[in-house]
């Protein structure tokens, strides 16, 4: 969990260092590379289980991953920038009301991932599925979410701004979410792919608004730390209330009423956030 969040926060920097005239699809790559371990985990781990023959060693197997990203970053740590020596501080971002629109749909937008992560497999065991076709219905749609995680950052560099993406991908999303719940199986694996799109397209693009409202790497890496950091701990609050709904009604048909209003106060940052504009923030050396 720690590496998630210090490598999650420092590579929109990154990004932004490396690779200022690409940030969209560079964005996108990034996201997709994410989606594409997450599906794999999510369609893979039942399957591990049955072939070792324990949940430890499938949940184990899991430490190979990390390992090997390890070794290949190893020649990068090796060998930084000049400038990664040099110190900087970012001032006046946390009193800018951009920087927290930036942050709140973040944290919108991840909550309802979490909330997919966590329960949407339990959703679909209710209704019927069995564990393993949960889990593969959870991978595929991680998996889907790469046409979008890759595409919508790289299309939404090519408007005016990044608002009716933000609407867009938001709507896919609540679609995706209110359909599993409620619609019929008959057209489960339509609403996997829908939700699948619509939360690969939230997801990158609220990396790419990091780097967009951005005017260095500098402020865009703090604006990355607040971003996901006051972001993922708003987004923690997700899952947990949809547990206690659960608990309290015995059932999941009152989970739509979340769904309904995380997507919504989402899209109202998202747009804010959406703009063609810079945060009100600045990088002084020291």
């Amino acid at each position: 969990g720690a590496s998630i969040g210090i490598i999650g926060v420092l590579l929109p920097g990154i990004v932004k260092r490396d690779f200022p005239k690409q940030a969209g699809s560079m964005t996108g790559v990034y996201t997709m590379a994410l989606c594409l371990g997450a599906a794999t985990a999510a369609g893979s781990t039942v399957p591990l289980r049955d072939a070792f023959g324990s949940w430890s060693l499938a949940l184990g197997f899991w430490a190979l991953p990390p390992l090997l990203a390890a070794l290949v970053w190893l020649p990068q740590a090796r060998h930084g920038h000049a400038v990664a020596h040099v110190a900087y501080r970012v001032s006046g971002l946390w009193r800018d009301p951009l920087a927290w629109q930036v942050t709140l749909y973040m944290g919108l937008q991840s909550s309802l991932a979490y909330i997919v992560f966590g329960w949407l497999p339990s959703i679909l065991i209710d209704r019927g599925l069995t564990p393993v076709q949960a889990g593969l219905m959870l991978s595929a749609s991680v998996l889907v979410q790469l046409i979008t995680a890759l595409s919508t950052p790289w299309l939404a560099t090519r408007g005016r701004d990044q608002r009716p993406a933000v609407v867009v991908v938001m709507g896919l999303t609540l679609c995706g979410l209110l359909c599993c719940l409620y619609a019929p199986l008959s057209g489960l694996w339509l609403w996997i792919v829908i939700l699948g799109l619509g939360q690969g397209g939230t997801f990158s693009l609220g990396l790419a608004l990091i780097v967009l409202r951005s005017r260095d790497a500098h402020v865009a890496a703090s604006l990355s730390g607040m971003a996901q950091g006051v972001g993922y701990t708003l987004a923690a609050l997700g899952p947990l209330a949809m547990g206690l709904v659960h608990d309290f009604t015995g059932s999941w048909s009152a989970s739509g009423i979340i769904f309904v209003a995380i997507a919504l106060v989402g899209t109202l940052f998202g747009l804010g956030a959406g703009r063609a504009l810079y945060v009100r923030a600045s990088a002084e050396r020291l």
